[in-house]
């Protein structure tokens, strides 16, 4: 018989996993509420024809695509103009596909909800995302994001909230993160100044690989793209340019003077940094002019947050899109937003132990089972506990102590509390700290002060 199995690049999560995650969450949401984001939730899958040539010729190919019902094939075939097009033979035999990002989606909500919303919108959104990509370390096919975006406002003080609010995440997660920034326009910009404009999507696919694959083989990819060498050899330069942050503007300032949209990204991103001189922030902020984010929609600032202490891909990105309400009909709404990662958020804080002590357990106190008699008041006990907010169970077996003890030890229970005859007649029930081994006498208010000492969450 075969053993059962998940599909590679996706996981099971454990209740002590699980838990871990949620304090992952809860930090998050709580962060975009203290903002004045709003939740929203869309469906897992989405039309296609919403989905395909909003992230790019390899975006597309990562598509999760759900076969029609039916007998699907019987009303289908290859399209003999162009056999080559996978995309209009995508839509022949699936109607719709697994969402690839949220942000898509949200400007599709945006589309459609657009009577009923109030503009600027500010929306958070926690749910997975599919990707038909190679599993390996950092990268699932099935993961979170926790988004929060902002649009119907130009502002670039919405820039400058979106780095407070990840600021603020990474601080509480306690960890270090360097937060990398571009502009789109710049991008544009070196395009043009090296006579590639109508190249710009083929440049920044390709650059965005630069840490994963190098310098030589970007080249090489751009050579197979189409640039000419003139051009490569005009854009090499910019790859390398190691300045700081305001001796890079002003250099840019010179390179792409000829370019009015260039010239447009360095006066943002300049704008950026003027702005955030005037909040307390000590983000480490580099700006990277290899930074594109492969995604074709970005059309101005663009962000990428680095783990500095863990080997791992982007743990959060985000951007400015001008355009992506105008492919659903709702034209010149500008918006912004950033992604957490959640799953890669998740692996860094296991692999440097950043989680709060007692995080793993669900209950704060377990009351033993000492026969009917006692389990019976252990109900009204459990109930007063609970109502004051602590996380109780009661052990539903009268078996032997020592079998309801080692549950607690295997749950990573913190306390158990004896309820004996002699207990119950005094109103004061001995409390042991498992850590410790230490037993306190107490009655039930002095067992609610205790355990409030001891919040876990």
């Amino acid at each position: 018989m075969q053993k059962p199995s998940i599909p590679k690049g996706t996981r099971d999560f454990t209740p002590a996993e699980m838990l871990r995650r949620e304090y992952i969450f809860n930090t998050i949401r709580g962060v975009f509420k203290k903002y004045g984001y709003s939740p929203i939730e869309t469906p897992a899958m989405e039309n296609l024809s919403t989905l395909l040539d909003k992230y790019g010729e390899e975006g597309d190919k990562l598509l999760f695509k759900i076969l029609n019902s039916g007998d699907f094939l019987s009303k289908t075939s290859l399209p003999s103009e162009n056999p080559g097009d996978s995309n209009k033979f995508s839509l022949e035999i699936s109607e719709k596909g697994l969402r690839y990002d949220l942000t898509v989606p949200f400007a599709r909500f945006v589309v459609q909800n657009r009577n009923s919303i109030n503009f600027p919108f500010k929306r958070y959104q926690i749910q997975p995302v599919w990707r038909a990509d190679r599993p390996q370390k950092g990268r699932y096919r099935e993961f979170y994001q926790c988004d929060a975006d902002v649009i119907g406002s130009n502002s670039l003080l919405n820039e400058v909230e979106l780095l407070q609010i990840i600021e603020e995440v990474f601080e509480a997660l306690r960890v270090n993160i360097t937060v990398k920034l571009n502009n789109r326009k710049i991008l544009a910009g070196i395009s043009e100044v090296i006579g590639e404009p109508e190249k710009l999507t083929d440049i920044t696919v390709a650059i965005d690989k630069i840490e994963k694959i190098g310098p030589e083989k970007v080249i090489g990819e751009l050579k197979e793209r189409g640039l000419s060498d003139p051009a490569i050899s005009a854009l090499e330069p910019f790859l390398c340019m190691k300045e700081q942050n305001l001796e890079l503007i002003s250099r840019l300032k010179t390179l792409l003077g000829d370019s009015e949209t260039g010239m447009k990204g360095i006066e943002e991103i300049e704008n950026l940094f003027r702005l955030l001189t005037k909040i307390d922030s000590a983000l480490n902020i580099e700006f990277d002019l290899t930074l594109a984010r492969g995604l074709n929609y970005y059309t101005g600032a663009i962000i990428e947050v680095k783990a500095n202490d863990a080997e791992i891909g982007s743990i959060c990105g985000g951007g400015r899109y001008d355009n992506l309400t105008g492919i659903f009909g709702l034209p010149d709404v500008s918006g912004v937003g950033i992604s957490f990662g959640a799953d890669r958020i998740y692996d860094v804080l296991n692999q440097l132990e950043l989680y709060p002590e007692g995080i793993v357990t669900a209950t704060q106190i377990l009351i033993l089972n000492f026969g009917e008699k006692e389990q019976e008041y252990a109900l009204s006990l459990a109930q007063q506990l609970r109502r004051a907010g602590i996380r109780t169970e009661i052990f539903p077996d009268s078996v032997k102590i020592k079998k309801q003890m080692n549950y607690a030890n295997n749950q990573n229970i913190p306390f158990v509390l004896m309820v004996g005859e002699q207990e119950i007649i005094n109103n004061s029930f001995t409390l042991k700290d498992m850590a410790s081994g230490e037993q306190a006498s107490l009655n039930p208010g002095e067992i609610i002060s205790r355990l409030a000492e001891y919040q876990t969450d």
